[in-house]
């Protein structure tokens, strides 16, 4: 029979998707505000992996990856997430988003994403909140799976990742 126990605290991760840098740092103490404690992690990058964003908040588009100071509870990530949502919609122009905010937990095993859609490889957590298992550590690395988003997927993205994981773990 097994125990159950309540697992190790994440690391939050937090991906900033935006065009303009102001909105990026408008954003920010938000972000504290809702989170605690931020810390960049990598510099500013170019976001072209979909264009998805773009009908909304125009072009060109770039991302920063933020972690919280403090490891979170895994169970808070449906809170973050609405909150997140409710500083995308406090930061909107004309109805239209100006900063994307996409939460997701670091932990030993896995990174986990928080969306608000539904797909066969998501699971229901709560006020709407799906988890999206978009890597899996295995053999020293995070592993891409078949669903996972191609800029998650990637080099560059798995490496920072891998680098959070670390520092997280030690």
């Amino acid at each position: 029979m097994s125990r159950r126990r309540v697992p190790v605290p994440a690391r939050l991760v937090v991906s900033a998707i935006f065009r303009e840098e102001r909105h990026f740092e408008e954003s920010l103490q938000r972000i504290v505000d809702a989170v605690g404690e931020i810390r960049p992690e990598g510099g500013r990058r170019p976001f072209a992996w979909t264009e998805y964003y773009e009908r909304e908040m125009g072009s060109p588009l770039f991302r920063r990856f933020l972690t919280a100071a403090t490891p979170v509870e895994r169970d808070a990530l449906p809170d973050i997430k609405v909150r997140f949502e409710k500083i995308e919609r406090g930061l909107s122009e004309e109805g239209r988003r100006t900063v994307n905010l996409d939460p997701g937990l670091v932990t030993a095993e896995n990174f986990v994403l928080a969306t608000g859609k539904n797909y066969s490889h998501r699971i229901y957590l709560r006020d709407g909140v799906f988890a999206d298992l978009t890597l899996l550590f295995r053999g020293g690395e995070y592993r891409a799976l078949p669903w996972t988003y191609p800029d998650y997927a990637s080099d560059e993205v798995r490496a920072l990742l891998s680098d959070i994981r670390r520092a997280h773990l030690s």
